[in-house]
Parts: C-alpha cells; sequence; structure tokens
C-alpha cells in the first residue's frame, strides 16, 4: 500500500536509507539520579530533559518516533502553554504520513516550539526544522540540511498504480507548499530544488530560509527557558515546607499535650486530623 511505502527521507550516509527500514536501537539508556527533600528519584535521559521541555527526534521518523513526539508535546503545551518547547533535531527523514503529524502537531499547540538541527536534519527532518516558530529555527556549524521530493511505490493493477502515482504527486504538491509557507521563497524555487536531493550547510539553510541563525554556543534564552517556573518552584518549597511544619507540629502534640489548652486548636490548619480527634475529641 502506499502510506507503508511512502516516504521522504534521505542521509548523508548511502546506507541509512536501508537502516531506516527498522526500528532503530539505541543501547543502553542512561539514567539520572535526582535527589531531592523527599529521597532520590531515577529518570531516564529523555525523561529528565523532557521535564526541562526538551524533546528529541533521534534516526528515522516512524509512526512509534511521531506516537511519542506528538504526547510529548501536546503533555507539555497542557503543563504551560505559554512556555517555549525546544524541539531537537538529528534526522535522516522518514515515513511522510508520520512526519506530517508531528508538523500538524507543532502548529497546532499554543507553545511556541523552537527548533535545532544537531547532526542532520534531512528530507522530512528538515520540514520539521522550517516549522518552528519564527526567529526560533537554529542549527550547529557543523550540521547538515537536506531536501527533495518524495519517493514511494505500488504494486497491483495499472489502475490501483495510477491512483496511487497521482497521490504521491497531491503530497509533493503539499509538501512545497509547507515549505513556501515557512521559507518565503517562491514556488518556483522549491519545486526546482525538490526535483533531486539538494545538501546545504547550515549557512546555506539559513539563506535558504529553514533556519534563522547558525550558533556555536547555547543562548541564554534556552537555558532559561529550561529552569522550572519560579512560581511552581517555589509552591512546590512551600508545600515541602508546610509538610514539614505538620509533621512538627503532630511531634510536639504526642510529646507536649499541656501546650493544647494555650491553642486554638479547632481553629488551627495546622493541626493533623487524627491528633485532634486523639486529644480534643477523647
Amino acid at each position: 500500500m502506499l502510506w507503508r511505502r511512502l516516504a521522504l527521507s534521505g542521509s548523508i550516509i548511502p546506507s541509512a536509507r536501508r537502516a531506516g527500514a527498522g526500528c532503530r536501537s539505541y543501547g543502553l539508556i542512561p539514567m539520572v539520579i535526582e535527589h531531592t527533600s523527599r529521597g532520590e528519584r531515577a529518570y531516564d535521559i529523555f525523561s529528565r530533559l523532557l521535564k526541562e521541555r526538551i524533546v528529541c527526534i533521534n534516526g528515522p521518523i516512524s509512526d512509534d518516533t511521531a506516537s511519542v513526539v506528538v504526547a510529548q508535546l501536546l503533555f507539555l503545551e497542557s503543563e504551560n502553554p505559554a512556555k517555549p518547547i525546544h524541539l531537537y533535531i538529528n534526522s535522516p527523514g522518514g515515513a511522510v504520513t508520520a512526519g506530517l503529524a508531528i508538523y500538524d502537531t507543532m502548529q497546532y499547540i499554543r507553545s511556541p516550539v523552537s527548533t535545532l538541527c544537531l547532526g542532520q536534519a534531512a528530507s522530512m527532518g528538515s520540514l520539521l526544522l522550517a516549522a518552528g516558530a519564527p526567529g526560533e529555527r537554529r542549527a550547529l556549524p557543523y550540521s547538515r540540511v537536506m531536501i527533495h521530493q518524495p519517493s514511494g511505490g505500488a504494486s497491483g493493477q495499472a489502475t490501483e498504480i495510477a491512483i496511487h502515482a497521482k497521490e504521491i504527486l497531491k503530497v509533493r504538491e503539499r509538501l512545497n507548499e509547507i515549505y513556501v509557507r515557512h521559507t518565503g521563497q517562491p514556488i518556483e524555487r522549491i519545486e526546482h530544488c525538490m526535483e533531486r536531493d539538494m545538501f546545504m550547510s547550515p549557512d546555506e539553510a539559513k539563506e535558504f530560509g529553514l533556519v534563522d541563525e547558525v550558533i556555536t554556543h547555547r543562548p541564554l534564552a534556552l537555558v532559561t527557558d529550561a529552569v522550572p517556573d519560579q512560581e511552581a518552584s517555589n509552591e512546590g518549597t512551600k508545600n515541602e515546607c508546610n509538610s514539614e511544619k505538620n509533621s512538627k507540629l503532630e511531634l510536639n502534640l504526642m510529646v507536649e499535650p499541656r501546650l493544647l489548652s494555650q491553642w486554638h486548636i479547632a481553629k488551627s490548619p495546622l493541626l493533623p486530623s487524627s491528633i485532634y480527634k486523639k486529644v480534643v475529641c477523647p
């Protein structure tokens, strides 16, 4: 079927096309230990980055990749729709439908999505790179960007093959329109450049309109965006303090019940209900 074969992928390494056909294994995933007042908590490295609103697309873009990325984008938007999300891309491309699912979600959510290319953003990866928020599309100096038209195949009766061929042409038109929208290039230039594989350096990608700037070091804005909300942090600190107060209060009540007569117990919000029932209402 067309939708299983239609792809928009490519790589500087020729064998990457064949490698992209199946699931890629990343081996062992590092774990991060976070120390808090409540003890230790272990995260895999990608979950820890998600807490800092960083989403990574590594390797071929498949339906599995799209489902994870879409879920992460929706979750981060629900947490704070006004705060930016940072999408890191190192991909040779992949399935058109999977990539467009990520693209549509990026445009759908209210959170601005900044994009950063490291390694390569080829084919569908370059489309997602260009789809970032205006002024927030970046590339590292030794990354590579590549654009080309979609490829696909079909088998069956001649009429069925003709139907699938028309669909591929429609998809190519849609992809060209997306590149026009995000790069500002005329449709004629997009169609000409997409005819064959076109590789670009970060500076060439900037001139083409796929990225807004080439960076060597992380901008300060990206560091501050990754810091948790101050209000949320303060709220968490307040809750911990209240929890600590409650535990201390409970200890004092159990050790020195004489002090109860000096307090307005019934009006005290810090008094644990178990102690209130035990001491005040024996």
